[in-house]
């Protein structure tokens, strides 16, 4: 029940942020005008700045909706999804972005059952007649309605939600959102929190003042840095030989999902990027700080190239205060650690169907003889948004498929979206349940501790292999 109920969390968040996170380049391209040519930018040019506004308030929301549109019906789901998101755009006297991530999805399902409706009802010779003119006439509607009745809406709720925001920052209450986001970035809904939530509303202050504190409640990646350097320097066995790669990974890469991790070998240490979070938001707010646009992902280079004029010793410090802070709490309970080197694994993978779980101590695991046959061609590493960790997982698991002779096509995709020609699935443990419930049926999913553990990448590359025999 409770896997159940994070799988739909998880989907619902993978969705949200699934609009956000494939259009992460248009944000930045934004923030860097903003930054270089605003007023208070570095080189303020009146010219320039006459990218600003347009920028924010017509292409991302209908990039938003395209996207969101796209991924309920495809090319014509985006294109519904545009039309009806510009209905809200420009009705509205606040940027959009709450108004594309709904229009999106909605007028491409509008569409979709319209088309529905019509199967099998449309004379031969008539299919293009038909598919033009029906997406015209409901397209129209859907503007008209967006313009007319949805916008007051939308525009009340984004209202409501800075000014809820404006209401947590003045009263000191957001520097404590960390209680409620590190847990969450445990269980792979980072990108959900921070694409699905924080984004949105950051842009609408953002477009404001300059800039916003909200871009890095999730994303500023120094309260993981400093735990995983507290395993590098303090943790025992697999974890501290594993935690110099993941510091370098997660400080320059950005790629936070290969830190979370190191929380569950010891869950209370879970209090270190808590506190050095929480101990960041307060310097952010006392020194009023924050970024131009989206820190995506969350590496300090990002953070150096978001920053705004003015501030970037403050968001520089942010970052070193969240590891400062992280690293002393998780150093402090690693030390008090009592248990043997073999305790502290990272690794280790769930293979019961392909893997032999009797291996001798130090030998590698080895191929189970009855492993199900099936025809291998694609395998898909799946990571919440698809981009960041399985990416990388996808990349370090083709180089192991490759060096035992196995090339196949190794993609990486969002585990809410896991393609239909999928042969072989590999995500992380947090996101099994959800895999399971997008992978097509009869699909092996793979489940992966630890994506730097490179026994667990020979282990399925091997089990891959026998499959594939």
């Amino acid at each position: 029940m409770a896997n159940d109920l994070k799988a739909k969390v998880q989907k619902m968040g993978g969705f949200l942020s699934g609009m956000v996170m494939p259009n992460i380049g248009a944000l930045i391209a934004w923030g860097i005008i903003t930054a270089l040519f605003i007023p208070t930018g570095y080189f303020p040019n009146e010219k320039m700045n006459e990218l600003v506004s347009p920028t924010l308030t017509y292409l991302i929301p209908i990039l938003f909706g395209y996207t969101g549109g796209y991924t309920v019906y495809g090319r014509r789901g985006a294109v519904a999804g545009s039309i009806a998101t510009i209905g809200v755009v420009i009705g509205a006297d606040v940027t959009m972005m709450i108004g594309g991530m709904i229009m999106g999805p909605l007028g491409a399902w509008i569409i979709k059952q319209v088309d529905k409706a019509l199967d099998g009802h449309v004379k031969p010779g008539l299919e293009m007649l038909v598919d033009n003119f029906s997406m015209g006439i409901i397209g129209a509607i859907m503007m008209i309605a967006g313009f007319v009745v949805v916008t007051p809406v939308f525009a009340a709720i984004t209202n409501v939600l800075v000014a809820c925001v404006n209401f947590a920052m003045a009263h000191n209450i957001l520097p404590f959102t960390p209680i409620f986001v590190v847990p969450g970035q445990v269980l792979f809904l980072n990108n959900a929190i921070n694409h699905g939530i924080f984004t949105p509303l950051a842009i609408e202050q953002a477009a404001q003042t300059g800039k916003s504190i909200l871009f890095l409640v999730e994303a500023n990646g120094g309260n993981w840095a400093g735990l995983v350097l507290a395993f590098m320097f303090f943790g025992k066995g697999m974890a501290k030989k594993s935690a110099p790669g993941a510091a370098i990974i997660h400080i320059i890469g950005g790629i936070g999902e290969v830190s979370y991790p190191y929380a569950l070998i010891k869950p209370v240490t879970i209090l270190g990027p808590i506190c050095g979070s929480i101990a960041a938001l307060f310097w952010l707010t006392f020194m009023d700080g924050g970024a131009v646009a989206a820190v995506s992902p969350g590496s300090i280079i990002a953070l150096i190239i978001m920053s705004p004029k003015g501030k970037l010793f403050v968001n520089i410090m942010v970052y070193l205060i969240a590891a400062a802070v992280s690293f002393v709490i998780v150093a402090f309970f690693l030390k008090r650690d009592k248990s043997t080197d073999d305790d502290q694994e990272v690794g280790g993978i769930d293979m019961s169907q392909f893997v032999e779980s009797h291996s001798a101590p130090g030998e590698e695991k080895k191929v189970s003889s009855d492993v199900a046959k099936r025809k291998v061609e694609k395998v898909a590493f799946a990571c919440d948004a698809g981009m960041g960790s399985s990416a990388m997982g996808a990349s370090m698991l083709k180089t192991q498929l490759n060096k035992i002779g196995v090339f196949v096509d190794v993609s990486h995709v969002s585990v809410h979206q896991i393609p239909e020609d999928i042969d072989v699935v590999v995500t992380n443990t947090n996101l099994l349940e959800a895999a399971k419930k997008s992978a097509p049926a009869g699909v092996p999913v793979i489940e992966i501790k630890e994506f730097l553990n490179a026994d667990e990448h020979k282990a399925i590359a091997q089990a891959i292999k026998e499959m594939a025999e």
